[in-house]
């Protein structure tokens, strides 16, 4: 019996863990905050557009929001509120979370809270690292 139990604990805890956060197709983390809030997890020299990607895909993928969902930035890029020594942007979808002017933006900066962009919008710059046929 106690083998058992160990086996379904040594089962559960990778799914728990997998629960908490979110790898993006880019490889950026993001990490659920609450119901509406979100923060994608700052690496690698990405910029901007790799964070809106991550958002988007997390938004799109994870919370099954409409592809015309807008995604508000609530906390612009700085300290990570989730883990000590990183930096990250803090992505909600309730506008009435977000601080700033929380007017449509076709901008892709994360310094600015209460920038927004539709998911589908965010996710499309998922696509930036793919080559066409035609390109050659």
């Amino acid at each position: 019996m106690r083998r058992f139990l160990v086996l379904l604990i040594s089962c559960v805890l990778p799914l728990e863990a997998a629960a908490q956060a979110y790898r993006a197709e880019n490889w950026l983390l993001v990490v659920p905050l609450n119901t509406f809030d979100f923060e994608v997890i700052e690496d690698r020299g990405v910029g901007a557009r790799g964070i809106w990607c991550a958002a988007g895909e997390f938004a799109q993928t994870v919370l099954a929001l409409p592809a015309d969902e807008r995604l508000y930035i609530k906390t612009p890029r700085g300290p990570s509120v989730s883990g000590v020594g990183r930096r990250g942007v803090v992505f909600t979808t309730d506008a009435s979370r977000a601080e700033g002017d929380a007017g449509q933006s076709y901008s892709v900066t994360v310094r600015r809270a209460g920038e927004n962009l539709p998911s589908h919008h965010a996710r499309q710059f998922c696509r930036d690292n793919l080559i066409e046929l035609e390109d050659f």
